[in-house]
């Protein structure tokens, strides 16, 4: 007998165990193998933002190619390459000022209203102006919730949109809201209760007091005033809420404006 005992030879046919299996991959792996994974988002989340992310491209990509044809048609009817190039910007601009103008941050499972898009539209503008918006917001500890939270220079708001008949007056009677015969106080006490329940939960997310300025801007009546204070409410006609957010008297500087946007962030959670 050789040289070779048992235990070498029990070492060379023992089958080796199998590695451990990998953990399966997740669907954005898959398809986006180059985005990076997250610990702190579920796996539907970061595909969400993943398939987001390549819509947008997919987007843009489209708008530049049809820009693109539009130049190549112009220069070619027109024999002047600067014509063409002049109508292809136009065209690429139009585009997008008609999308923004059509797409809401506001995710598309909470399905927002048409007077929230509309009120959404304004507040874009804003945004370019230093104002930090949050939409469709809960308020913990009540029933309702805010469609839209700005913070800026002129202070802290919080405002829902409404879209009401066209056809019936609205009108102010001895402090309560009427909207044809239907009186509408109750919806504005609800909207100054959001409001003063985010003002208390931002106030103690900071440790200091922040004012937050209720109003409701109502689209489709016609209104006698562009803003009118009722019950600790403004009542906003729809298409002035950009002038009546330059109304507010506060004075924040850019540190404030970003702490009691961070607070609001934090304390009203997104719309479920």
């Amino acid at each position: 007998m050789d040289g070779t005992n048992l235990s070498d030879v029990e070492s060379a046919t023992r089958v080796n165990p199998s590695p451990k299996s990998p953990e399966p991959q997740r669907p954005e792996d898959l398809f986006f193998p180059n985005k990076k994974k997250q610990k702190d988002i579920s796996g539907s989340r970061a595909l969400y933002g993943a398939l987001k992310d390549n819509d947008s491209a997919r987007k843009w990509a489209v708008r530049t190619a049809i820009a693109a044809a539009v130049a190549v048609v112009g220069g070619l009817i027109t024999s002047d390459w600067r014509i063409g190039a002049t109508l292809g910007l136009g065209t690429l601009v139009g585009i997008t000022v008609h999308r923004s103008r059509r797409e809401s941050e506001i995710p598309r499972w909470r399905k927002p209203s048409a007077a929230q898009r509309k009120t959404e539209v304004q507040l874009k503008v804003m945004k370019q102006l230093g104002y930090k918006i949050l939409h469709a917001r809960s308020v913990p500890g009540g029933n309702g919730q805010i469609d839209h939270f700005i913070v800026g220079r002129r202070g802290a708001f919080a405002i829902d949109s409404e879209s009401w008949d066209k056809r019936l007056p609205l009108r102010n009677k001895l402090e309560q809201l009427y909207h044809g015969r239907f009186n509408k106080n109750d919806r504005i006490d609800e909207a100054l209760e959001e409001a003063k329940r985010a003002e208390e939960l931002i106030s103690k997310e900071l440790g200091r007091e922040i004012k937050v300025r209720a109003s409701l801007a109502i689209y489709g009546p016609g209104m006698p005033w562009d803003s009118h204070r009722l019950r600790g409410v403004d009542i906003i006609s729809g298409t002035k809420v950009r002038k009546w957010l330059r109304t507010g008297r506060d004075r924040l500087t850019e540190e404030e404006i970003d702490d009691i946007f961070r607070a609001a962030e934090r304390v009203l959670p997104p719309r479920p």
